[in-house]
């Protein structure tokens, strides 16, 4: 397996099943968090997950440029996990910058490394009042689908359990 993506709800336990998966590899692990900390909960948050993820790991902090963040982790570390997607569609569509979900796939696809990526699955619930909710769900469900079909393997965390549905 070269490439997975994990997809799950919010609190599903995709996070924590990525990352024991890619630990599974043998020497340095990337880490690439695209979430941004607005708030003194949020910056709370990120600075436990990486005291959590230990000496093993090297952290890039990529709200943005994903796909430059991306190319530096694979020429330093062994495996890739970037958590998550979502965010980081959000961070771009917050700022008016275009979604290059092309580019994104084509930059897994070439990583001489094992890259596993993280996605909320937001399509399950009901249909949001707003606009830019309504936008960002039908953004999300697209960009899914277009990088379910690029990468090798997908998995749906369900209460903690993984469903692979590809291959």
């Amino acid at each position: 397996m070269s490439s997975l993506l994990v997809l799950g709800g919010a609190r599903s336990g995709k996070s924590r099943f990525a990352q024991q998966r890619i630990e599974q590899y043998a020497g340095k692990l990337a880490f690439i968090a695209t979430a941004q900390p607005f708030d003194a909960e949020m910056r709370e948050r990120i600075d436990r997950h990486k005291a959590d993820r230990g000496e093993r790991w090297h952290t890039i902090e990529a709200p943005f440029d994903l796909i430059d963040a991306i190319r530096e982790a694979d020429r330093q570390a062994d495996a890739i996990l970037i958590d998550c997607l979502t965010l980081w569609l959000s961070n771009l569509m917050l700022a008016d910058k275009p979604i290059p979900a092309a580019q994104l796939c084509a930059t897994v696809a070439q990583c001489r490394h094992p890259v596993i990526l993280v996605s909320n699955e937001v399509g399950y619930g009901i249909v949001p009042e707003n606009g830019l909710a309504r936008r960002f769900r039908d953004e999300a469900g697209r960009f899914n689908q277009q990088v379910a079909a690029a990468v090798d393997a997908v998995a749906l965390v369900v209460a903690g359990l993984p469903v692979f549905v590809k291959p």
